[in-house]
């Protein structure tokens, strides 16, 4: 019975981890496709310096080769608490290269679970970003996959609060 039990609990710990594995990172395949959005309510009134975020953006190897367009980003929560950042690029940097990942701190208002994230671009040149990656002290990090080209002008991307499907997390 011993021995019986030894050869089940790990199996049941493997079955579990997997079974979360697949709920916390389903396929980019399986997510929606990112959405512009005619009128993004952005809040210049923010509370800056209440909380510290990192986002990773990694940009698609079948993007241009780099971008000196303007990118400016938005995440929020169900509760409509919102983080702005108003540009993103600095093409002295080399920012949003093709292949590349860029890491921002920005800080802002405290949030819940981010379920919202937007991208605009103004430019020329064009951007393609491959995911989104947003990572909070008090929220679990969070993953949106673009794999597309940010049209111009347009704020563009998910928004996947009050029930609507869920970005990886």
């Amino acid at each position: 019975m011993i021995r019986a039990v030894t050869l089940l609990l790990p199996l049941t710990f493997i079955f579990f981890n997997v079974a979360d594995a697949t709920r916390i990172l389903p396929l980019p395949q399986l997510q929606p496709q990112p959405q512009p959005v005619k009128s993004l309510k952005i809040n210049a009134s923010q509370d800056v310096g209440s909380c510290s975020y990192t986002v990773s953006i990694r940009t698609s190897c079948s993007s241009t080769s780099y971008t000196r367009d303007q990118i400016s980003l938005a995440f929020g929560d169900a509760y409509g608490n919102q983080v702005y950042a108003p540009r993103l690029d600095d093409p002295y940097s080399r920012t949003f290269e093709r292949c590349s990942t860029d890491t921002f701190q920005i800080k802002g208002p405290c949030t819940y679970q981010v379920c919202s994230l937007y991208l605009y671009r103004s430019g020329n040149d064009g951007w393609k970003p491959e995911s989104v990656t947003v990572y909070g002290y008090y929220t679990k990090s969070v993953t949106f996959y673009y794999n597309t080209f940010i049209p111009y002008g347009v704020w563009y991307g998910f928004n996947l609060c009050n029930g609507g499907a869920s970005a990886s997390s």
